[in-house]
């Protein structure tokens, strides 16, 4: 799917890939302030390479094949700045929608922002502005084949060792040294069947259960999640050091990628 700003419709919905209606869309939750990062912006509007982490964000899951629809939750207050940043920079089709208190609150209005036709719902970290398209197709594609929740991850390369936990500074005892062949960092876009997210995000929300996962809240269904190969440029950026590598990453691509 190209990002040109003319394969949006100008009355906020996106122009639906077939007769039927967009069948797959990404929801990225934008509401958070990411205090980790150091004050100031909203860490989505925090800017890499002179544009918003969102504007790369959005074009980064736009850009994909399979993607339809783009839904970004914006803080509760600010929607129409969302909107008005977003086609500033030649989206101005992409939903906005008002988010919530909490994460799982965003997502669940994002999910109810969208049309009837979709079915496969990938769920974006704004923070991950630099993954690339073909991650998203490999999700998109493996929830279509039938998996009903999929993560991209990458194997830890770190020595993993389990700890008791001591408040602040103090030492604390290591109990054990985990298999970090078992292990793998999870990123995303994480995709699900439209009905398995909704149950999940309706029954958590019932019973008072916050979640900063999607999938977390789809295995507590009982429901499987796979897992397929996530990319090294989808790391989340979560603090200064983060942004400085992002700086990186997107010189290097548009050196020599024409990014």
């Amino acid at each position: 799917m190209s990002i040109d700003s003319t394969d949006f419709a100008p009355s906020g919905d996106q122009q639906p890939s077939d007769d039927a209606g967009p069948r797959t869309a990404v929801v990225i939750p934008a509401a958070g302030k990411g205090v980790r990062l150091g004050p100031g912006t909203p860490k989505a509007l925090r800017e890499l390479g002179g544009t918003p982490m969102l504007v790369h964000a959005v074009r980064a899951t736009a850009r994909a094949r399979a993607v339809d629809l783009v839904v970004v939750v914006a803080p509760p207050d600010g929607a129409p700045a969302v909107r008005t940043l977003l086609g500033e920079h030649g989206l101005p089709g992409v939903v906005v929608v008002p988010g919530g208190g909490t994460r799982q609150d965003s997502v669940r209005l994002g999910l109810a922002a969208l049309p009837d036709t979709v079915e496969t719902v990938l769920v974006h970290d704004a923070a991950r502005p630099l993954v690339p398209d073909e991650t998203v197709d490999a999700v998109a594609r493996a929830v279509r084949a039938g998996a009903p929740a999929v993560v991209p991850a990458l194997p830890v390369t770190d020595t993993i060792k389990q700890v008791e936990p001591h408040p602040g500074a103090e030492p604390e005892p290591v109990t054990g040294t985990v298999d970090r062949s078992l292990l793998r960092a999870v990123q995303t876009p994480q995709g699900f069947a439209r009905t398995v997210l909704a149950e999940a995000h309706t029954r958590l929300t019932a019973e008072g259960d916050g979640a900063t996962d999607d999938a977390g809240m789809v295995e507590r269904l009982g429901v499987d999640v796979v897992v397929v190969p996530g990319h090294e440029e989808a790391f989340k950026v979560t603090r200064p050091l983060d942004l400085v590598l992002a700086e990186a990453v997107l010189a290097r691509r548009r050196a020599h990628d024409a990014f």
